[in-house]
């Protein structure tokens, strides 16, 4: 991305990958060319991300298992937190632990209550190679952990438990974007 530029706009949409696909499954490997293919990909990221109306999109939710997510994401005072974050590192949670709605791009239409951080610190490269940490709070926060936990092949399913998992697998189940019944267990086989 160049400076100044609108991320996205010379990007290309790709189609996005739903639960029950192996690679949302699966860690995704380490980013080790940070030349022009990987300043593609985080261009088609963020086209995909706001033709779908996302707050954050890792590439393997658009099949690419590499270790790369973007952000355009609020926090809870409504502050805007806009960049991309390869090869991230969870390097820090903490503060109260907050139960709130979350969702998934790769979970069209569904939501559940997700135990989160309140603060989180993930730290990583930019597009060019150059150090990053970024710091989050409230929502973005848990946009942050949601993002890094992708990259590790998990989704918030995973994090579910209870009659929350239960209702989220019957949730599953039914969607229109499913095309399947995946019988008892639907987002637990499928890893989130």
């Amino acid at each position: 991305m160049r400076d100044g530029s609108i991320p996205g706009v010379h990007g290309r949409v790709r189609p996005l990958i739903l639960l029950g696909d192996p690679v949302l499954h699966a860690p995704c490997e380490e980013v080790t060319d940070f030349g022009p293919e990987l300043a593609r990909l985080v261009e088609d990221l963020f086209a995909t991300m706001y033709a779908a109306q996302g707050v954050g999109l890792a590439a393997n939710q658009i099949g690419v298992p590499l270790r790369v997510f973007v952000y355009d994401c609020p926090d809870d005072e409504d502050v805007r937190h806009l960049g991309h974050v390869v090869n991230p590192r969870l390097v820090e949670t903490d503060g109260v632990v907050v139960r709130g709605p979350e969702g998934c791009l790769s979970l069209p239409g569904l939501e559940a209550g997700t135990e989160r951080h309140d603060h989180a610190v993930v730290e990583g490269r930019t597009v060019t190679g150059e150090p990053v940490t970024v710091h989050g709070t409230g929502f973005f926060a848990r946009c942050l952990q949601h993002e890094c936990d992708h990259l590790e092949g998990r989704v918030y399913a995973d994090r579910l438990t209870g009659w929350r998992r239960r209702r989220l697998d019957r949730q599953v189940r039914r969607a229109s974007w499913n095309g399947r019944d995946r019988g008892a267990g639907g987002a637990a086989e499928a890893g989130g």
